[in-house]
């Protein structure tokens, strides 16, 4: 049996297909720019880079929380608050199923990776140094 919940599972599930959408994103805005549509292609072709290093970053963190590393729990949930902001965008544009579709996956891995069992892994108390522990002895 693996010591890893399924919520931390389901939340670096989460993670991962937002560093998807944000490669996919980035690639359609390159293939965009190479063939030409781009309306800028001087501003279109650093968006292209820029969504590719952020889908690498929150890959990364997608990696990280699933080896437990507990430094990934901070950037995760700051990739959630800004799918937020992203989705309130969409619904200020009337882009309605996009805003749905992406304030659903931002609750989702922010509940994840802030529920209990995922806190109680990530950060495991340590009798020795906690309040009211056991202590030296």
């Amino acid at each position: 049996m693996s010591s890893r919940p399924i919520t931390i599972t389901l939340a670096a599930a989460v993670q991962a297909l937002v560093a998807a959408a944000l490669a996919v994103g980035g690639g359609y805005v390159l293939i965009g720019t190479l063939l030409g549509e781009a309306a800028d292609a001087g501003s279109a072709l650093p968006l292209a880079v820029l969504a590719f290093a952020a889908a690498a970053a929150v890959g990364y963190t997608a990696w990280g929380l699933w080896h437990l590393r507990n430094w990934a729990r901070t950037p995760v949930v700051l990739t959630h608050v800004f799918v937020l902001v992203i989705a309130y965008y969409m619904v200020t544009s009337e882009q309605y199923a996009i805003a749905a579709v992406l304030a659903a996956t931002a609750a989702a891995g922010a509940a994840l990776v802030l529920a209990p069992a995922t806190t109680a892994t990530l950060f495991p108390a340590d009798d020795d140094s906690a309040p009211g522990g056991r202590g030296p002895r």
